[in-house]
């Protein structure tokens, strides 16, 4: 995975987050930018770990789960109730992972491997 990438996930998944944390009426300039800072520390973590240590689903899940409670936490400096922290932390990434994953498959099947025997 490249440093280009990476840059590029990260964006893409900030702007997912932000257009969520938006939609749920979300309109704290500290909580959006709380959402920003958390996802320049945890996006790229996930990601080079699943591109280079793991990338069996099951880790990638554990990976996801243990990114929702870290960013689950960190909301919780930001607004007023715990599980709402929770809520926005596991809407953001479920919502942030399942656009990645049809992305992946889209270009998969966009543009196959040639295997060449």
């Amino acid at each position: 995975m490249t440093a280009q990438t990476l840059i590029i996930v990260l964006l893409a998944t900030i702007l997912v987050e932000l257009t969520v944390l938006w939609y749920l009426g979300e309109r704290s300039r500290k909580v959006l930018v709380a959402s920003v800072v958390i996802n320049i520390l945890t996006n790229p973590l996930l990601n080079l770990f699943i591109a280079y240590i793991s990338s069996w689903w099951v880790s990638i899940l554990l990976g996801e789960l243990l990114v929702v409670l870290v960013e689950g936490l960190w909301y919780c400096w930001f607004v007023r109730r715990p599980s709402q922290a929770f809520v926005y932390s596991l809407l953001c990434n479920a919502f942030s992972f399942l656009l990645g994953l049809l992305f992946e498959l889209g270009l998969f099947y966009l543009y196959p491997k040639i295997v060449v025997l």
